[in-house]
């Protein structure tokens, strides 16, 4: 038999990817695709009730495991505690570290996932143990070469050699549920060829059906635990299973690069269907370099920090624009590509979720909610996105909020993270009946997950506030009407339209790459010449309104006093509405500065829009509106003034109103 040439291992870690075409998807059309589950009845899928039948009559092999796992989790507490006791668990820390790793990789691909979870919070974890836990990324103990190409040929129907011109001797990489091999097809492309770990499923389902008993228990028996624990751990098996059939990674990259690749900076890699089956999967290699590897990444002269920022507006269109969304973003997945494109190269779609449309337009209300402190439209949002049941009674929960949120904000909510969130929020969920949807933990676990990347490149980075100009652009153009209620509620009270909530919007909408000014005004105009935007034109009616008033009023004071010093009479003292602008007039100086700098903004655009809105009929009955209005003002003003002046008391008037 023919053998490939053997390539030599390398030290570096370096995995597949593709050039991107431009996706015919625009990126600003949300539309409401529910993206359903490929294959959802398929024998592979994970199915709670096959589970629990299959392990419920064997309790020694459940029993077996269980001590597997508690022995040497029981010892390494043991050894930490005695460290502790002793004075030197500092010392101890690196071979604690080691210690925990050896335990993790021989329990095998579910512990190997909390450990790669971990290797993430350089916030949370000592950097003796994140220095160890990294390794669990791509460098865990491989399997046997034979096992490998055995899986190989019974998947694609022939031996290595008659498939691929070159593989390498040993894998490059060996991560939780696979090993990687670099390899060369006989068409002179090189790739990157994933291979799964034997006796994965076994060993998955096992530990699984133990956390699902494990979480029940502790669902049923600890009054303090609210959620549903059990759906939780099925949501998380449901991914790992996922995980196990490469034809499902497969399509997910390919649904992923059709929803996402239009973004010039993420590059997806592109998959060789021939080459793939359910054990084996063929994917475009690339050389990239770990976002983590901060003097690696600069050395290449990439910006670590910028691609950080890219990976978190991909990571918020995937919640908030699809709700197809990559689950595991750890640092082996997300690699900046060392070709000099300076792009963020997206690898591993095994682990993909799904959050449907009223949970990703709750999600987006809960920030202008939070951005807003309107706590009681935020009680709310927790019930449309299933933390709360309909029946609870919000009204202890609203102060509850206000007292987390209200002192944790500070002046803004960048300077909030998520952990902070999670953290804050954990003793509340205690206090009263939140529950935390399965949907939840994995955004929780993906969205953490890519903070911890940012906070271990930079400590002061904040996802929130690299977020907001997503969101505003969002509110400012999407004309679902979740979002247009939520904008309406953001820019109107009672005492009247705040115009710096509106400045704010426009100032972060212009940081979102693809901000369309022209879309905005169009959104704009289409929305409040419809029968939903009544109630916003009978407020822009009062606001001009008073704009007009408060102008007309200053004016005549103005010529008042210039007159009054031409003939050389006492001078009124300027009221002190009348020394500065007016709240109104100074934000909206602000915002045609804020338009003037605004990429896509052309003046000479604005006559067409002026003369569009002017040939409007409801323009004609705003003005007839604002005319009323203002007659209604002078008249009430001008009685008002002459009822004083006949009812002004004795003495007479001062001798500065006596010798006008």
């Amino acid at each position: 038999m023919p053998q490939p040439t053997l390539l030599p291992t390398q030290d570096t870690i370096t995995v597949n990817s593709q050039a991107v075409p431009t996706s015919s998807f625009a990126s600003d059309q949300y539309e409401d695709t529910e993206l359903a589950y490929d294959e959802p009845n398929a024998d592979w899928r994970y199915n709670p009730a096959t589970n629990n039948a299959r392990y419920r009559n064997r309790p020694f092999t459940v029993l077996a495991r269980l001590i597997s796992i508690v022995f040497p989790f029981s010892r390494f507490a043991l050894g930490v505690w005695w460290d502790n006791f002793r004075g030197n668990s500092i010392p101890k820390q690196k071979k604690r570290a080691r210690q925990l790793i050896k335990i993790l990789t021989k329990l095998g691909p579910a512990y190997i996932k909390i450990g790669q979870a971990l290797s993430t919070r350089p916030d949370v974890v000592p950097p003796a143990y994140l220095e160890e836990l990294t390794t669990l990324q791509d460098k865990i103990p491989s399997f046997s070469n034979e096992v490998a190409f055995r899986f190989i040929e019974e998947e694609l129907g022939k031996p290595p050699a008659e498939i691929y011109a070159e593989i390498s001797a040993e894998p490059i990489a060996a991560a939780s549920l696979g090993q990687v091999y670099k390899g060369r097809l006989k068409t002179g492309e090189e790739v990157a060829i994933k291979v799964q770990r034997p006796d994965l499923n076994r060993r998955i389902t096992l530990d699984v059906y133990i956390m699902r008993i494990l979480a029940g228990w502790v669902q049923d028996n600890v009054k303090q635990v609210r959620s549903n624990l059990r759906s939780i751990i099925d949501e998380l098996a449901e991914r790992i299973f996922e995980e196990t059939n490469y034809n499902q990674e497969g399509r997910n990259a390919d649904k992923f690069k059709k929803l996402y690749g239009y973004i010039e900076e993420i590059y997806v890699p592109k998959i060789y269907w021939d080459y793939t089956g359910k054990r084996v999967l063929t994917m475009e290699w690339i050389d990239g370099i770990k976002l983590t590897d901060v003097d690696a990444v600069q050395a290449e002269g990439i910006d670590a920090t910028h691609l950080v920022e890219i990976g978190v507006e991909c990571s918020l269109r995937q919640l908030l624009e699809h709700g197809f969304f990559h689950a595991d973003p750890h640092p082996g997945n997300l690699l900046a590509m060392a070709d000099g494109s300076g792009r963020l190269a997206y690898l591993d779609f095994g682990m993909m979720s799904r959050i449907k449309s009223y949970q990703r337009y709750g999600l987006i209300e809960a920030v202008v909610h939070l951005v807003n402190r309107d706590f009681e439209a935020l009680a709310r949002d927790y019930v449309k996105l299933d933390f709360l049941t309909p029946d609870v009674n919000l009204q202890p929960i609203v102060p509850a909020l206000a007292n987390v949120f209200g002192n944790a904000l500070g002046a803004t909510v960048a300077e909030l993270n998520f952990k902070s969130i999670t953290d804050q929020m954990s003793a509340m969920m205690y206090e009263f009946p939140f529950t935390v949807p399965a949907y939840y933990a994995l955004i929780i676990r993906s969205m953490v997950t890519l903070e911890g990347i940012a906070i271990g490149i930079d400590p002061e980075f904040k996802v929130l506030s690299k977020a907001y100009p997503y969101i505003a652009k969002r509110l400012l153009t999407d004309p679902a009407p979740e979002l247009r209620a939520s904008l309406k509620d953001l820019l109107f009270k009672e005492e009247g339209f705040r115009w710096h909530r509106l400045e704010n919007l426009l100032k972060n909408a212009t940081d979102s790459r693809d901000y369309d000014f022209d879309s905005v005004v169009d959104q704009a105009l289409e929305y409040l010449y419809s029968d939903r935007g009544i109630f916003i034109r009978d407020r822009i009616a009062e606001e001009l309104v008073n704009v007009i008033d408060g102008l007309g009023r200053r004016t005549i004071f103005n010529i008042s006093t210039a007159f009054r010093q031409q003939v050389g009479l006492t001078i009124q003292e300027t009221p002190v509405d009348f020394r500065e602008d007016s709240y109104t007039t100074t934000h909206l100086k602000n915002i045609v500065g804020i338009l003037q700098q605004t990429p896509g903004f052309d003046p000479t655009h604005l006559v067409s829009i002026v003369a569009k809105i002017i040939s409007k009929p409801e323009t004609q009955e705003i003005g007839q509106k604002v005319a009323g209005k203002l007659t209604q003002k002078m008249a009430a003003r001008l009685i008002r003034n002459l009822l004083l002046e006949k009812t002004t008391p004795q003495p007479r008037p001062v001798p500065a109103i006596s010798g006008r």
